[in-house]
């Protein structure tokens, strides 16, 4: 079965960069994207198979944080592994995704080679070495 990964980023370019590294890294993800939070609300509300969650902390409409607190009150989504991929460094922010309850805080590095082994290693960690509660 091929996971489901969700990606919620409003920038455009992290998100071909983003699908290009899962692709130069051989994984084969059912890879659903959404720009803003309220879209990820919507749609994490009705998905129950989803995976893995990719989600940023600067979001128009609800930030990621926000996502992240809603989706942490959801019974089929609060053991989600949910990592912040994001361009903040700002200690406040990682501090808050923490308390917030993300599985992990990821700074996205600006060169494409140094991001293509970030989704490499997440990829190979989140979905083929880590054991979840569904499995």
């Amino acid at each position: 079965m091929i996971p489901r990964v969700v990606l919620v980023e409003d920038n455009p370019d992290d998100v071909l960069f983003i699908r290009r590294a899962f692709h130069k890294a051989n994984l084969k993800v059912d890879l659903v994207v959404l720009s803003d939070g309220e879209r990820a609300v919507a749609h994490l509300s009705a998905d129950h198979a989803v995976a893995l969650v990719l989600l940023d902390v600067k979001l128009p409409r609800l930030s990621g944080l926000e996502v992240l607190t809603w989706l942490r009150t959801q019974p089929h989504l609060a053991v989600v592994p949910t990592v912040m991929l994001t361009s903040s460094r700002d200690a406040r922010d990682v501090q808050g995704a923490y308390e917030a309850g993300a599985n992990s805080y990821l700074v996205k590095p600006v060169q494409s080679a140094a991001l293509d082994q970030l989704i490499a290693t997440l990829g190979l960690y989140w979905l083929r070495l880590n054991t979840s509660p569904d499995d």
